[in-house]
C-alpha cells in the first residue's frame, strides 16, 4: 500500500506540468511499468468571485492490479480564457481528502501531508462548459434585487420590408465642410441634410424626406454627387459583402425607444409540439400565441412582452413568473426553441445562463506598465449617482467616478485611480466598496461587475462579468440592458449612452448575445461620428438577416450564420482593447508565458518537473468517465444499465456493529443526486464538443455582450 501511496504523490506533483491536449476526462499517467493512476472529472460546488471549490474522485492500479479509490477536495483560483472555452483552475488549496476503508496504519496520513504540499504547484484545465453544467450551487446573485427597469418600447409591428432608423434623443446635426450640408450625429445611420432635403443610404437604395421625423421617406436616383462622395469616403464597408432582398422597405424613424417586429405577410402559426402554444415562423423574432388565452408573447431583449392585438404601443411587461405554464412545456430537444427556453425560469437552458452571469473573463495586470489616460470635452463635468454619495463624468466617454475624494477610472476591465480627475492615474489594488450601490438607473451601473480578485507586490488580478457588457439577471433569466434611457452628452464631441431597445438584441444558449436592427450590413455605419458609437455594446457589423430574410430563423438553430463568431468570442476586452491587440501590462491566460514574473516559484518548479519527468507521458484515459465522489468521499461508479455501485478500498475489514442499514429514501436520495451529477456532466461534456465541432464554422463574425457575452 505505501509503494501505491509514493506513485500517486509522484503523479500529483506531476499533473500539473503535463500539457493537456484534450480537455476529455479521465486523465491518466503510467508511473514507471507498473502504475497507472487516473484523475476523474472534477465535481464542482461553488463559484464565488474567481474562487472554485470542488471534489474530485482518484484511482490508482498497481502492477498486481490492484485499485485503490480515493476523494479530495480543493479550492482553487479560476484563469479563463472564455474566447476558447477553456479555464486553468490554479493556486491550489487541499482542505480534505479521503481513502474510503482504508485506515493510518497503511500512511494515508502521509499521503495526505504530501498530496496537500505538492498540489499547490497544479494548474488544471477544463472547459468553460463543464464548469457551468457541473456547478451544484452558486453564491447569491449580487444584482437580483436591483430594480431593472421592464417598461416596454415602443414596439412597432410590421408585415412588409420595413426598416427602424434610430436616432438617440433629438437629432443633433453637424455641419460638414464647407457647411452646405449636416449630418445626424446620433444615430448609427448615414443621414445627411442639404438645403432642406434629408438624405439616407439604404443598402441597394437612397431614399430622401423634407422632414426627419416622420413616414414620408421615398426612395430617389437623384443623390447630391457631394453627398454620394461623402458616404462613400465615410461609410464602414463590410469586409464580406452579404447577398440581400432587392425588395425595397419602408422607413420608421424614431427618437426615443422602440424595437420593430416584422413578419412576411400574414402571421403563420406552427404548433408547438406537447403544448397549446403557437409558434409564428415567417418572422425573425419570437413570437408565441397562446392559444386558451389568443395572447401574443414576444421576445425582446431577453424580456416577454404580451398583447391580444399585435398593434402598436398595446404590449405589455411580463413577469417571468407569470408566463404561462405551459412555456415550461416547449421541448428541449428542438433546437428552433432553445433560445426561448433560455428565457423560461426553471429550465435548465435558463440555469446554465444564470451561472454564465457568475463566469469572469479573467487577467492580471502589471502595475508599472499598466496605464490609461481619460479625454473630457472640456473641465470634468460631474453629476450625482442616484441614492449614493458618488459622483461620475458626464463630458468623457470614459466612465470616471469621485468617491470620497478619490478619482477611479474603468476602462477596460482594469480599475485605475488618482487624486485628481486628471491623473496620472495608476492601477488600484483595492475596488472601493461603494461600488456595489450604483444603481441600474445610472449609466455607469455596469462598472460594478469589474472585478479586483486579488493583488501582489507586482501584479493584480482582475476580471469582468457579463454585467460590463450590459448582460443581467432578472426574475430567474437573463435579460440585456437596464431598460433604463440615459441621456447622451453632447458638446464638441458626442458621447452615447448604454442602450437597451432599437437593435432587436437577442440571446442564445449556443453563442450568446446577438442583434438584428431589420437591416443588413449597407444600412449602417459606425465610421462616421463624432467621440463613440451609438448602439448594443461591443457593436460589429448587424447579422445579416433581417427584413429581407423574413422568416429565415437563422439564429435559433445553434452555432447558425447571424451570430458571429460564438458566445466567447465577444470582444475579450483584454486582449482587443488596442486596435485589437493585446494592451501592454496586461495578459490573459493564453498569454502566460509573458508574464513569468507573477510566479516565479511556481514557474521554477514547473520547470524542474518537467526536466524530470521528460519519460513520462500524460494521456487520455481510455476508461470510462465514471467515477463520482459523493459529498462524504465515497467513490461510486455508474454501470451501463444506469444502477450505481460504491467502490471498497478493503472488502475485507470487519463489519462494523454500529453500522446501521440505510434507508430506502436515503438511498433514493443519494441515487438521485448521483443522477444528476450524471447528467449534468453529460450535458458538460456535450456542450463542449458542440462548440469544438463548430468553432471553426463561425470563421470571422464577431458577436457581443457578456460571456455568451
Amino acid at each position: 500500500m505505501r509503494t501505491v501511496i509514493t506513485f500517486i504523490v509522484c503523479f500529483l506533483s506531476y499533473l500539473g506540468f503535463a500539457q493537456q491536449d484534450q480537455l476529455t476526462w479521465p486523465r491518466e499517467i503510467k508511473a514507471g511499468d507498473n502504475y497507472i493512476i487516473s484523475l476523474y472529472q472534477p465535481q464542482l460546488e461553488t463559484l464565488v468571485d474567481n474562487k472554485l471549490v470542488g471534489r474530485m474522485a482518484l484511482s490508482v492500479k498497481d502492477d498486481k492490479d490492484k485499485i485503490v479509490f480515493g476523494a479530495l477536495w480543493f479550492e482553487a483560483r479560476l484563469s479563463t480564457d472564455l474566447e476558447s472555452n477553456t479555464a486553468v483552475l490554479e493556486s491550489f488549496d487541499i482542505p480534505k481528502i479521503k481513502f474510503p476503508d482504508i485506515d493510518n496504519d497503511d500512511g494515508i496520513d502521509l499521503l495526505k501531508s504530501l498530496i496537500i504540499k505538492d498540489f499547490s504547484a497544479i494548474e488544471m484545465e477544463m472547459s468553460i462548459d463543464n464548469i457551468i453544467s457541473n456547478l451544484e450551487s452558486i453564491a447569491e446573485y449580487n444584482a437580483v434585487n436591483d430594480k431593472l427597469s421592464n417598461n416596454p418600447p415602443t414596439i412597432y409591428f410590421r408585415q412588409e420590408p420595413t426598416v427602424l432608423v434610430s436616432i438617440d434623443g433629438d437629432p443633433i446635426l453637424k455641419k460638414v465642410d464647407d457647411g452646405s450640408m449636416e449630418y445626424v450625429v446620433n444615430t448609427p445611420f448615414f443621414i445627411v441634410k442639404k438645403k432642406n432635403t434629408f438624405y439616407l443610404k439604404g443598402e441597394h437604395d437612397w431614399y430622401k424626406s423634407n422632414t426627419l421625423v416622420s413616414n414620408d421617406w421615398k426612395t430617389t436616383k437623384s443623390v447630391p454627387k457631394d453627398i454620394q462622395k461623402l458616404a462613400d469616403k465615410k461609410f464602414d464597408t463590410p469586409d464580406k459583402k452579404e447577398e440581400g432582398d432587392k425588395n425595397t422597405p419602408n422607413i420608421i424613424v424614431v427618437t426615443s425607444p422602440a424595437e420593430l417586429i416584422i413578419t412576411d405577410g400574414e402571421l403563420a402559426y406552427k404548433p408547438i409540439s406537447g403544448t397549446s402554444l403557437l409558434s409564428v415562423e415567417n418572422t425573425e423574432s419570437d413570437i408565441i400565441l397562446e392559444i386558451d388565452t389568443q395572447t401574443h408573447f414576444v421576445l425582446l431583449n431577453g424580456r416577454w412582452y404580451g398583447t391580444k392585438t399585435m398593434k402598436d404601443k398595446e404590449w405589455q411587461f411580463v413577469e417571468p413568473k407569470d408566463l404561462p405554464e405551459s412555456f415550461k412545456s416547449i421541448p428541449a430537444d428542438d433546437d428552433s426553441y432553445t433560445a426561448l427556453r433560455a428565457s423560461i425560469p426553471g429550465t435548465i437552458e435558463a440555469k446554465e445562463a444564470m451561472y454564465e452571469q457568475y463566469m469572469p473573463q479573467t487577467a492580471v495586470v502589471d502595475k508599472k506598465t499598466t496605464s490609461t489616460k481619460v479625454v473630457y470635452d472640456g473641465n470634468p463635468e460631474f453629476e450625482e449617482i442616484e441614492g449614493t454619495s458618488m459622483q461620475y463624468v458626464v463630458n468623457t466617454q470614459s466612465k470616471v467616478l469621485k468617491i470620497d475624494g478619490q478619482f477611479y477610472v474603468i476602462d477596460d476591465g482594469v480599475w485605475f485611480e488618482s487624486t485628481t480627475a486628471n491623473g496620472p492615474w495608476k492601477v488600484s489594488e483595492k475596488r472601493p466598496e461603494e461600488v456595489k450601490d450604483i444603481p441600474p438607473s445610472s449609466p455607469v451601473y455596469n462598472v460594478k461587475y469589474v472585478y479586483i480578485y486579488d493583488s501582489t507586490p507586482e501584479v493584480v488580478y482582475v476580471g469582468y462579468t457579463p454585467g460590463y457588457y450590459h448582460s443581467y439577471m432578472y426574475g430567474g433569466v437573463v435579460v440585456y440592458g437596464t431598460g433604463y434611457y440615459y441621456q447622451p452628452w453632447y458638446g464638441a464631441y458626442y458621447y452615447p449612452r448604454p442602450v437597451t431597445y432599437g437593435f432587436g438584441v437577442h440571446y442564445n444558449p449556443y453563442t450568446g448575445w446577438g442583434f438584428s436592427v431589420g437591416v443588413s450590413y449597407g444600412w449602417l455605419t459606425i465610421s462616421y461620428r463624432s467621440g463613440g458609437y451609438w448602439g448594443p455594446a461591443g457593436y460589429r457589423h448587424g447579422y445579416r438577416h433581417g427584413y429581407h430574410h423574413g422568416y429565415h430563423h437563422g439564429y435559433h438553430n445553434g452555432y447558425a450564420a447571424g451570430y458571429a463568431r460564438g458566445r466567447y468570442n465577444s470582444n475579450n476586452i483584454y486582449t482587443r482593447s488596442n486596435n485589437g491587440n493585446p494592451r501592454a501590462g496586461i495578459s490573459t491566460r493564453n498569454e502566460r508565458s509573458t508574464r513569468n514574473n507573477t510566479r516565479p516559484s511556481t514557474n521554477d518548479r514547473r520547470n524542474n518537473a518537467r526536466s524530470s519527468t521528460n519519460n513520462r507521458k500524460n494521456n487520455t484515459s481510455p476508461k470510462r468517465n465514471d467515477l463520482y465522489a459523493d459529498k462524504s468521499g465515497n467513490i461510486y461508479q455508474r454501470n451501463n444499465n444506469g444502477d450505481w455501485q460504491q467502490k471498497r478500498n478493503n472488502t475485507t475489514q470487519k463489519p462494523n456493529a454500529n453500522r446501521r442499514t440505510t434507508p430506502n429514501v436515503n438511498r433514493n436520495q443519494q441515487r438521485n443526486e448521483l443522477n444528476r451529477q450524471y447528467n449534468n456532466r453529460s450535458r458538460g461534456n456535450t456542450n463542449t464538443r458542440n462548440y469544438n465541432n463548430n468553432r471553426s464554422s463561425r470563421g470571422s463574425r464577431q458577436s457581443f455582450g457578456g460571456r455568451r457575452g
